[in-house]
């Protein structure tokens, strides 16, 4: 009789197990439909592969001359004569990126721009790097929502809070994002920080010794050269309390051959380094920029990705879930989701708060936790970044919560 109890005792377990594993899928099943319909840079690569070659006859490019950095920079795509010889486009799209051109400074690189796929008009990658007439009729927002002027106690530093500060690097980036917080400091020439700004900067970090963690960036961390890359860590590292580096870099989403051999050996010799990088899209994350991010991993370096919310590329709880799953696959923790700031001329690109607490409640317990990003507006003028996040405490008793599950289920909690 003992036995017959146990064996039914054991058969409702596996009952049980079995019909909440059912329950387990069921609230996936949308997701895994959804995935039929996102695009990403390893299931895009075979089309990805043959617009390359087809960009490399055009260039008159070998391979070699392809997966040089140098040579992605400086074959950058600046002219609407020369981006309608590579992406199909009507008169009027081309007299439109002419006009939004010169008012907002656009490049491409050669290896982003063959991310795109011609046939769709709203390719998320196209959003991202072509100008559109939305920029140029765009008269909200503002040139500096940050007031990174106001925070600036050196020409090269922004400095918002206590123990960390920004050390601007250089304007130049792979390729100009139309959604870029900086776009004012773009101009019509790429300029590194000369190195008497640079020495400045470093004096001011070294004479101010709260600060234990200094972010490289600018413009792009990884667009000046590896010499000054060298000679700017040997200094930071000479300095007893700066316990950390950063960069803030696109260039593995935008130009990954730029995380070369040489890069990767400076950065190893002076841990701890960390970079953050800016993916948007599944279809940013590619077998070329898995490359350029295991080099950085096998160099010892710590990978975060900062995306931003954009409408049209990836306000979609299904697609920011696939990035950041995508991202773990290439040994990038996602970071931040950011609420798309105030910028003049990225109206367009603004969704509503709403938008990324949803994103939120679609990834805790529907993925991985390392999958699991915070989601932060940038308060104005330099206040610094605010968590925002889906209310899981529903209240509060003397010695109990009541508290709700990513199931929306209400649960009763002892706090004793």
């Amino acid at each position: 009789m003992e036995g017959e109890k146990k064996e039914m005792h054991e058969e409702e377990k596996k009952r049980i197990s079995m019909q909440r594993a059912a329950e387990l899928k069921d609230t996936i099943a949308d997701y895994q439909e959804a995935l039929k319909t996102i695009p990403t840079g390893f299931n895009n690569w075979e089309r990805i592969q043959a617009t390359q070659e087809r960009f490399r006859t055009f260039f008159k490019a070998s391979e070699d001359d392809w997966n040089s950095w140098r040579w992605q920079l400086k074959n950058r795509v600046t002219r609407p004569e020369v981006l309608k010889e590579l992406l199909p486009m009507d008169s009027k799209e081309l007299e439109e990126i002419t006009k939004t051109g010169s008012e907002y400074r656009w490049a491409v690189s050669p290896y982003y721009l063959s991310l795109i796929d011609p046939d769709e008009p709203d390719d998320p990658v196209k959003l991202q790097c072509i100008p559109s007439i939305h920029e140029y009729i765009d008269q909200g927002g503002y040139d500096d929502p940050m007031g990174e002027e106001f925070t600036s106690p050196v020409e090269a530093i922004t400095r918002r809070y206590a123990d960390r500060l920004i050390i601007k690097v250089t304007n130049q980036c792979a390729m100009y994002c139309r959604h870029c917080q900086r776009r004012r400091g773009i101009g019509e020439k790429d300029l590194a920080t000369p190195r008497e700004q640079l020495q400045e900067a470093v004096d001011y970090v070294r004479a101010n010794k709260e600060v234990r963690d200094v972010l490289l960036t600018g413009g792009d961390g990884f667009m000046i050269d590896n010499q000054t890359i060298s000679w700017l860590l040997d200094e930071l590292s000479s300095i007893p309390h700066l316990e950390m580096k950063r960069f803030g870099s696109r260039t593995p989403v935008t130009i990954p051959q730029r995380i070369d051999d040489e890069l990767c050996e400076i950065l190893s010799r002076h841990l701890p380094v960390y970079v953050n990088t800016h993916f948007n899209h599944p279809l940013e994350v590619t077998p070329a920029s898995r490359e350029a991010c295991f080099k950085l991993a096998r160099a010892g370096v710590g990978l975060g990705n900062q995306a931003v919310l954009l409408k049209g590329v990836n306000n979609d709880p299904f697609i920011m879930r696939k990035l950041n799953q995508e991202l773990l696959r290439i040994m990038v923790r996602p970071y931040y989701i950011f609420h798309a700031k105030a910028v003049k001329g990225t109206t367009h690109f603004r969704t509503k708060i709403e938008e990324g607490i949803e994103i939120m409640e679609k990834l805790r317990g529907f993925t991985t936790g390392l999958a699991i990003p915070t989601f932060v507006v940038n308060a104005p003028r330099g206040m610094g970044k605010i968590p925002l996040l889906p209310e899981y405490l529903v209240s509060m008793g003397k010695d109990y919560i009541k508290i709700r599950t990513w199931e929306n289920r209400i649960m009763h909690y002892d706090n004793k």
